[in-house]
């Protein structure tokens, strides 16, 4: 495959770029010399740790997935469409800079508007036209709402608040190209986790990033669906890692650590006894409160021999 330059062109809650220098000493050795032959990624969110990887190592295959069925049809779009996207985004993005602060809010919440109805209309599962304009809208969105995040109410509608910036960048034209070009060779998928058994096997590395368990009750921003991602399904998830662990895969996931509110909470060492468990430091800013925002500890857990 051809190695490219992409970077990830949305910004996403618990997004991995500020952890990628540490995740280095954290890999498979047989990721490092090149060997593994399919990476796999259940919850790819905005893509970090894939375009990292996809940039440097020759894998002869590549699956991501994600529940949010918006998300994958946007990485379809970008992927089979990127220049129909751009002319979009592009427009969108000359329209909205030249609007007042009021007139960018009134945009901002009838693109919200737009976005919600076309999800109860869209086919997700072949393309048609209107895949590209609810793409540029789910991107729209992204780089205009709170904190970019991807929130749903129990209708399963969109429900982020504008933010506040001064000068978003809606279009990043030649980060889209690179992307486009990094996925050509990417199967795409939106369906539960566990569903991708059958992809994997002793030549692939999983490195699974799912929605954390919250550490408090202002940090669960865990919806990409109108269920949320509970203890159950931590539980869930901790199962298919054995399973993924007896098929000889070689399996990394990254989650919350417990105690940085509650150093009694052992949910996690209890959940992976037996693996390797690594703090590494990171640093979050989802949460109502100012003197709750700054540098914690997260857990990466590992099936693999130690270094």
């Amino acid at each position: 495959m051809t190695k490219v330059n992409a970077k990830p062109f949305l910004k996403w809650a618990g997004g991995k770029s500020q952890l990628l220098e540490q995740f280095w000493s954290l890999y498979p050795d047989m990721l490092l010399e090149n060997k593994v032959q399919r990476y796999v990624e259940p919850f790819v969110g905005a893509g970090a740790v894939l375009f990292e990887l996809v940039g440097k190592f020759d894998f002869r295959e590549i699956i991501i997935n994600d529940i949010n069925k918006d998300l994958i049809l946007t990485y379809e779009v970008v992927k089979n469409h990127v220049d129909s996207l751009i002319e979009i985004l592009s427009g969108m993005e000359t329209d909205y800079l030249h609007k007042d602060a009021e007139a960018r809010q009134k945009v901002y919440y009838e693109v919200r508007s737009n976005f919600n109805q076309e999800k109860k209309s869209i086919n997700y599962k072949e393309f048609e036209n209107k895949w590209i304009n609810h793409a540029a809208n789910f991107i729209f969105l992204n780089k205009t709402c709170f904190n970019g995040l991807y929130r749903l109410n129990r209708k399963e509608e969109f429900n982020v608040p504008v933010g506040k910036y001064v000068n978003p960048t809606i279009c990043q034209r030649e980060n889209l190209l690179n992307v486009s070009q990094a996925l050509q060779n990417v199967k795409l998928l939106s369906t539960d986790f566990a569903n991708l058994t059958e992809y994997i096997d002793n030549t692939t590395f999983v490195y699974i990033d799912p929605p954390y368990r919250p550490l408090n009750i202002t940090s669960a921003f865990t919806n990409y669906s109108k269920d949320d991602f509970n203890d159950d399904d931590q539980r869930r998830l901790a199962d298919w890692f054995r399973v993924l662990t007896e098929k000889g895969a070689l399996v990394m996931l990254s989650n919350s650590n417990p105690k940085n509110t509650n150093p009694d909470d052992d949910f996690f060492d209890k959940l992976y006894e037996g693996f390797d468990i690594k703090e590494v430091s990171a640093v979050r800013a989802i949460n109502s409160k100012a003197n709750k925002r700054g540098a914690i500890s997260e857990l990466v857990i590992r099936n693999y021999p130690l270094k």
